[in-house]
């Protein structure tokens, strides 16, 4: 019998690579450098067409002299023409300062550093839990596609996907924090910790503010990851390579996992890296809900004023994320198909 492979494994079999490798990573190093810049470019111009004075803002309810807020002007660099605004905010950036906070009057590089460990530890967690389950539930819908199951879970995943992620913490919020009818409040409304306590019962502490926002997050990530693998691996299905490790006597779950799974990872692969650089970012919105003290609650806060050299920083630490992690999925591509980078 003629032995079908999956396309992956004839691109593993011996002197199918060639050295267009080094071609491919220069070419995604250059894509993410291009990227970046853009970055740069764009979190400079875009919030400064945020109606809003920042100094007006700052000085806001309080008695200021027009001689005052010149003086906060020159000292915040706003008095200086846009271009060498640009070009001053280009060349600290990329030494790595990122300015003062008007509102916090802090440097922006702490206030990012103090909150970043609270958004890893809630959308970290979140993206760990709602990946795994929406890859064995998309797995599963897939090869089993048509029947009850599949039609529920695609179903479950359709609706939550749909659904605005502040309207469902609300929600939350309003059947387990308050408690509605038969349903007593059992989680914090809001924020990371109560403040009182200390060693595991604080790390407990943490856990119980965390379930909701978790729950949230989850509910909504799990559903897009399911619906983008159950979409890959149906497209997979239908594969010759998969018929002739049948006839070879594979059992079904084989099949599955060592040749379908693996050639439909392609697309999910890119959609985690890219949850993964939600990360950074967490989530603005979830945040703001529960009073969650990290990087999305800040870069609400900023946006009021507008804190210029907060939000932009912000900004870019969110996009840099994104472009770092989708430059990482380029890399790994071609460990999990060898055709890729050829």
């Amino acid at each position: 019998m003629t032995t079908v492979s999956s396309p992956a494994d004839v691109a593993r079999r011996p002197g199918t690579t060639t050295s267009a490798y080094p071609r491919y990573l220069a070419g995604r190093l250059g894509g993410a450098v291009v990227s970046l810049f853009a970055v740069l470019v764009t979190s400079f111009f875009l919030f400064r067409i945020i109606p809003g004075d920042p100094v007006k803002a700052m000085t806001h309810g309080m008695p200021t002299s027009a001689e005052q807020m010149a003086t906060l002007r020159r000292q915040f660099g706003l008095d200086l023409p846009l271009w060498q605004q640009f070009t001053d905010y280009c060349a600290k950036a990329l030494t790595g300062d990122l300015g003062m906070s008007y509102q916090f009057r802090a440097p922006v590089g702490e206030l990012i550093a103090a909150k970043l460990p609270a958004t890893l530890l809630l959308t970290g967690v979140a993206v760990v839990l709602y990946s795994a389950i929406g890859l064995w539930l998309g797995t599963r819908s897939a090869w089993r596609h048509g029947g009850l199951g599949d039609r529920i879970n695609t179903g479950v995943a359709l609706t939550l996907w749909s659904v605005p992620s502040f309207w469902l913490g609300l929600l939350l919020i309003i059947v387990f924090s308050v408690g509605i009818g038969p349903i007593p409040g059992m989680f914090p409304t809001g924020g990371m910790e109560s403040g009182d306590e200390t060693g595991f019962a604080y790390v407990l502490d943490v856990a119980h503010h965390m379930v909701l926002p978790v729950l949230t997050l989850v509910a909504v990530g799990y559903a897009q990851t399911l619906l983008v693998m159950r979409a890959s691996l149906l497209d997979e299905m239908g594969g010759d390579y998969l018929t002739t490790a049948r006839a070879k006597g594979l059992r079904d779950d084989a099949v599955r996992r060592r040749h379908a799974v693996p050639n439909a990872l392609l697309p999910t692969v890119t959609m985690i890296f890219i949850n993964l650089g939600h990360v950074a970012a967490g989530s603005i919105l979830v945040e703001t809900v529960f009073s969650w003290p990290g990087l999305g609650g800040l870069f609400y806060q900023a946006l009021s004023v507008p804190d210029l050299p907060l939000v932009q920083s912000l900004f870019v630490v969110f996009a840099g994320a994104m472009i770092l992690m989708n430059l990482l999925a380029d890399l790994l591509y071609p460990l999990l198909d060898p055709r890729v980078g050829r």
